[in-house]
């Protein structure tokens, strides 16, 4: 068996084609269709989406540090490891604390422009609103108004139809 037989029957065995065919995924497109078509053939079988990852927040600050002396002259040769570390660890919180700080001024800032344009739009809604209702209001009084003007001439018509037959009388 050559090599490329042998690569050909562990693609097919891999993928899992019915027809036999050796799929070469290209795009991650195609990787996509494929994962959707394997969970698609079993549309039953429960999926599990994992949760979001939780931020890790970093230590908090040592209360006492006892070697104060750094880099400083009279400090042993390890107690600069010591210093380095204590001091990257410091400017790691502080660079979180910083950015979550910025994040949350972000997310508020963003909140806040929601908030803002929903309340615009409410007002230009309900000044539409009122501007129709008004509209409408006079429609209503003109079409009474048409109706009353109708029905005096009606009641005059009917009156005087009345009146001319009681003189016929």
């Amino acid at each position: 068996m050559s090599t490329t037989n042998q690569t050909e029957s562990l693609s097919e065995e891999s993928t899992g084609n019915e027809d036999g065919k050796v799929r070469v995924i290209k795009t991650p497109t195609e990787l996509q269709r494929l994962k959707l078509e394997k969970l698609m053939k079993n549309p039953t079988k429960e999926v599990i989406i994992p949760e979001k990852s939780k931020e890790k927040a970093p230590r908090a600050p040592l209360e006492f540090i006892r070697n104060i002396w750094g880099s400083s002259a009279g400090a042993g040769s390890g107690d600069f490891h010591v210093y380095r570390g204590v001091r990257r660890r410091e400017y790691a919180r502080q660079k979180f604390i910083d950015e979550k700080a910025k994040k949350e001024g972000l997310d508020k800032a963003y909140t806040d422009k929601v908030e803002q344009n929903k309340r615009e739009a409410e007002e230009r809604t309900a000044k539409k609103r009122a501007k129709r209702l008004k509209k409408k209001e006079k429609l209503k009084a003109k079409r009474m108004k048409k109706k009353d003007s109708g029905d005096n001439q009606e009641k005059e018509e009917s009156s005087s139809s009345e009146s001319e037959e009681d003189d016929n009388a």
